[in-house]
């Protein structure tokens, strides 16, 4: 058994969905599990559902957006306007309208996940119909009925012991099975949970993991993983092999091509990973095992933007001791700031956060209660592994550094954009 999985990207619109076809037909694997994204980007475009519910009442029209995006994908894939994924689209969108229609719940995360986990069950049933119709059998499989989670809406944390009791009973041994990534349920009511963005990379980790898989591939739009992401940098290379460990580093640090948390039920069972572009399906792409050196051994360039750096100091200059900082991160939790990179002093305390959940007024609000606070908005950090000092050298000649933290193997820049 192998798990492949198909991002938002590979299936964004007919002819990619072709291509996914294409393919898993070149692979000529037998025994597959795969995991598919929503198409495009129609999470986004279900999250803009959900917070047109919220702040007007009013959803249809973005919802009729989701709509003629998927509609218009399957009149191209499909040969027969009498074909039944016609109706099975029909049939979902009467659910989403259902729901918002007669929900009574004020809970934004329980709200968000019963909406947008059907980005990925729309997907996922188009890919399955478009197989069936060219010929290659597959079965669909509800994602929900396997993975089994807490209640923690938009962050659900997964029941390891059920799921794998699960999955080795849902998922057949022989043939190929197109299941969803992202999406789980709570186990008291059955509720749609999500597993957090970019999710499906870690759904795919899963089934490898209570399958006991040989490997896993992630296919993406370039071709593995690189060192730099080619938005924001002229000149990349790609990474031909790296240690779970170096991935790990990665992920950590906010390397967008592998979900933090993909990597560590892998490295448990010692399963590989693949990272290989579906434009380029037969190029080799990148390899992810225990053991393996840095292949180029290159520095490493990670950014992660639109954070919050804020610098506190005692009002009276006494010591930042144990107690102000354990205070300090009982706060942040509390208001749901990821925290990304932290540097304290005798008298100060700085730390940079992702403010996802747009609470950082009333943070700073009870911040200010027994410290001055300082803070900046909209910054970059910049974290560069295996660093050649003259690279940091070029970098700060050309940003505004408001933080530098350094260790033997990575250097961490909080920038002013």
């Amino acid at each position: 058994m192998k798990i492949y999985k198909f991002g938002g990207a590979s299936i964004k619109d007919a002819e990619n969905v072709r291509n996914v076809l294409s393919v898993i037909t070149q692979s000529n694997e037998k025994n597959l599990v795969v995991v598919v994204s929503a198409m495009g980007k129609m999470t986004n475009a279900l999250e803009n559902v959900v917070s047109e519910y919220f702040e007007t009442g009013g959803y249809e029209m973005s919802l009729e957006i989701v709509y003629q995006f998927h509609k218009n994908i399957i009149s191209d894939l499909f040969k027969s306007i009498d074909h039944p994924i016609f109706s099975k689209m029909d049939a979902v969108f009467s659910g989403i309208k259902m729901f918002l229609d007669n929900n009574k719940s004020k809970n934004h995360s329980f709200v968000y996940d019963q909406v947008v986990c059907y980005g990925e069950l729309l997907a996922s049933h188009i890919v399955s119909f478009y197989f069936s119709q060219e010929g290659l059998a597959s079965t669909w499989l509800d994602v929900r009925r396997c993975i089994i989670t807490d209640g923690n809406f938009r962050e659900a944390k997964v029941d390891w012991e059920a799921t794998e009791i699960k999955i080795s009973k849902k998922v057949a041994i022989n043939g190929i099975t197109i299941t969803q990534g992202f999406l789980g349920a709570e186990s008291t009511h059955n509720f749609t949970t999500t597993l957090g963005r970019e999710g499906s990379d870690y759904t795919a980790a899963i089934f490898a993991y209570c399958l006991n898989a040989e490997s896993v591939t992630i296919w993406k739009d370039v071709p593995g993983v690189l060192n730099a992401d080619p938005r924001y940098f002229d000149k990349t290379q790609l990474l031909s092999q790296i240690s779970y460990r170096e991935a790990i580093e990665l992920a950590f640090y906010g390397a967008s091509v592998i979900h933090p948390k993909t990597l560590q039920p892998l490295q448990r069972k010692e399963i590989p990973l693949y990272v290989k572009s579906f434009i380029n399906p037969k190029e080799k792409g990148t390899c992810v095992r225990e053991g393996l050196a840095l292949e180029p051994h290159v520095s490493c360039f990670i950014l992660k933007k639109n954070l919050i750096l804020i610098s506190l100091s005692s009002l009276d200059f006494s010591f930042m001791m144990e107690d102000n900082i354990s205070e300090i991160f009982k706060w942040l939790h509390e208001h749901k700031m990821r925290v990304e990179l932290i540097q304290n002093s005798a008298i100060s305390f700085s730390v940079c956060v992702s403010d996802k959940y747009g609470n950082l007024e009333p943070l700073l609000e009870q911040l200010r209660e027994k410290f001055r606070v300082k803070w900046n908005e909209n910054v970059t950090l910049y974290t560069i592994r295996h660093f050649d000092p003259l690279e940091i050298k070029a970098l700060r000649e050309i940003k505004q550094v408001l933080l530098k933290q350094e260790t033997q193997e990575t250097v961490q820049l909080v920038i002013k954009e």
